[in-house]
C-alpha cells in the first residue's frame, strides 16, 4: 500500500485565510452591512478489522465554506464543498439573494465587536499522526485478537477500529477578525461479544486523544474490552427497586452534559428545558463545583475562540451547588438580554471537582446495596420535565460489593432530582472528552427489572 501520510493537510492556514478575506471582501462589495465566514479543510483516516479480517478501510478529505450575509437584521446563509474563487463569487451570491428575502430578526448579526479574540494562543491541539494504512490496520487487527485471546467465551466481534484525523478551520467576519487553528484527533476502540448457556453479552472499551503517542497499546484496548465482556456474563434480571445508582467516569459525564443542555441559550428562550432561569439557584448539593477552562493545553475541548470568534474565557458554572451561568452564543444571549458566553458552538473543558478521594472501587465498597452501571441504552431523557428513564445493563452491589451483573433493566428518575440526590463524585477523572468527571453516585433511582 501507499506509504505517504495520507491525512495531511494539504493546504496551510494562510491560503485559507485568504479564502475567508475574499469571502468577506465580496459581501461588502454586494452590500452587506455584516458578514462572517468559514473555511474548513480536513483529513482523515479509519481502519476496521473484524474477526482477523479487514473490514473496511476508509479516507476521506472534506473541505467546506460557509457564508452569512446580513444587511440590516436580515440574514442568508450558503455554502460549498469547491473552494475555487468562481464558487466562492456564487456561494455569496446565494446568500445574499437569500438575505434579501427573509424577514428581519431584531436577534440577527455578528457578535459584539469588543468581544473578538485578539492573538490566539497556541493550545498545543495539533498533533499530526504519519500512520500508513498499513500500520493502522496492524494496530487494529492487534486491538482485536487481545481482545478475543482474553477468553474462549469470546465468540464474535464486532470490530476493532483505529481513526486520526486532522483539519484546518478559520473564521472570520466584517468586524475585522480573521483568525483560526489546526487540530487533530485520534482514537482507537474495540467491541466484543461472549457467549455461554445463558446467553450473550457485548461490551467494548476506546481511548482517544489529541497526541497520537498517548493513546492506550492497541493490546490494552483490546484486552479492556475483553474483559469488560466477559465479566458481564450470567447476567440476570432483578426485581423493581428503588436504591442507589453509581455511574462510573465514561457515564458520569453524560448526566453533567444533560445539566449542560439545560443551561443552552437556544433551551432557554425557548422555554424547553427544565432548567428554565436557574442562575443563582441551588442545582446540586453544596460540594459540586463545575468550571469551564478552555485553554488546557492539549485537552479535547480547548479552544482559544468559539465559531464566532469571540474570545473564550475561564468562567463558574456551578459554585457550592449553584447555577452562576448558562451557555450562549451571541443570538441566543441577544434573545435573554444577556451577553455571550463564548459558546457558541459548544463548551470547552467543563471540569467536575471530586468531592472525595476515592475511585470506582472504592465507591462501591461505600455502596450497601445498589446498582453500578454498565451500559446504558436508549434516549429517554425528556429535556423540558428533566423525567429520566433508560434502559441499562450493569452490576448489582450487595454489602459494599459486586454480587453479580444485571441486564434488562430500566433505571429512572428526574434529572433535578438526581442532581441534588448526588452523594459523592469520584477522584477517577476521565479525561477523554469535553466533560472531566469522576464517577458520580446518586443516593436513589428506581431501577425496574423484573
Amino acid at each position: 500500500m501507499n506509504e505517504r501520510n495520507v491525512t495531511q493537510v494539504d493546504v496551510d492556514q494562510a491560503e485559507l485565510e485568504r479564502l475567508v478575506q475574499a469571502a468577506l471582501d465580496e459581501a461588502s462589495r454586494r452590500g452587506a452591512t455584516q458578514a462572517e465566514a468559514a473555511v474548513s479543510a480536513d483529513t482523515g483516516l479509519g481502519v476496521t478489522a473484524r474477526l482477523g479480517d479487514v473490514e473496511t478501510l476508509e479516507y476521506h478529505s472534506d473541505r467546506g465554506l460557509g457564508v452569512t450575509v446580513y444587511f440590516g437584521k436580515r440574514k442568508g446563509s450558503a455554502s460549498s464543498a469547491d473552494l475555487s474563487r468562481e464558487a466562492l463569487a456564487q456561494t455569496v451570491e446565494k446568500a445574499v439573494s437569500i438575505a434579501r428575502y427573509t424577514a428581519e430578526d431584531p436577534c440577527a448579526g455578528l457578535a459584539d465587536a469588543a468581544l473578538m479574540a485578539g492573538e490566539l494562543p497556541d493550545l498545543g491541539l495539533c498533533h499530526p499522526w504519519p500512520v500508513s494504512p498499513d500500520e493502522a490496520i496492524a494496530m487494529a487487527l492487534e486491538c482485536e485478537q487481545a481482545a478475543r485471546d482474553v477468553d474462549s467465551r469470546i465468540t464474535n466481534s464486532e470490530g476493532a477500529s483505529l481513526n486520526t484525523h486532522q483539519g484546518i478551520r478559520v473564521y472570520g467576519n466584517s468586524h475585522g477578525f480573521v483568525g483560526g487553528y489546526p487540530s487533530t484527533s485520534h482514537s482507537l476502540s474495540c467491541a466484543v461479544v461472549a457467549s455461554d448457556s445463558n446467553g450473550m453479552e457485548r461490551d467494548f472499551w476506546y481511548d482517544s486523544n489529541r497526541v497520537p503517542g498517548a493513546l492506550m497499546a492497541p493490546a490494552e484496548v483490546g484486552r479492556i474490552a475483553g474483559e469488560r465482556t466477559v465479566r458481564r456474563l450470567d447476567a440476570r434480571q432483578i426485581d423493581t427497586v428503588s436504591a442507589p445508582v453509581l455511574f462510573p467516569p465514561e457515564l458520569a459525564r453524560g448526566l453533567i452534559g444533560h445539566y449542560v443542555a439545560g443551561l443552552r441559550g437556544t433551551a432557554q428562550y425557548r422555554r424547553a428545558t427544565f432548567l428554565l432561569e436557574i442562575v443563582g439557584k441551588q442545582v446540586f448539593p453544596d460540594f459540586v463545583e463545575i468550571v469551564e477552562r478552555p485553554h488546557i493545553k492539549g485537552a479535547a475541548g480547548s479552544a482559544p475562540v468559539d465559531s464566532e470568534g469571540v474570545a473564550t474565557r475561564d468562567r463558574d458554572l456551578v459554585s457550592a451547588g449553584v447555577a452562576r451561568g448558562y451557555v450562549l452564543s451571541s443570538y441566543s444571549a441577544r434573545k435573554l438580554g444577556l451577553q455571550t458566553t463564548g459558546n457558541a458552538g459548544g463548551v470547552h473543558n467543563l471540569l467536575v471537582s471530586p468531592s472525595c478521594e476515592q475511585g470506582l472501587d472504592e465507591m462501591i465498597s461505600s455502596v450497601d446495596r445498589g446498582f453500578l452501571v454498565g451500559e446504558l441504552m436508549g434516549q429517554g431523557v425528556n429535556a423540558v420535565t428533566g423525567d429520566y428513564s433508560r434502559g441499562a445493563a450493569g452490576f448489582w452491589i450487595e454489602n459494599g460489593k459486586i454480587a453479580f451483573p444485571v441486564h434488562e433493566v430500566t433505571i429512572a428518575g428526574n434529572l433535578a432530582t438526581m442532581f441534588q440526590g448526588i452523594q459523592a463524585i469520584g477522584s477517577d477523572v476521565d479525561t477523554r472528552g469535553r466533560v472531566r468527571c469522576g464517577s458520580i453516585l446518586i443516593d436513589r433511582m428506581t431501577i425496574a427489572g423484573s
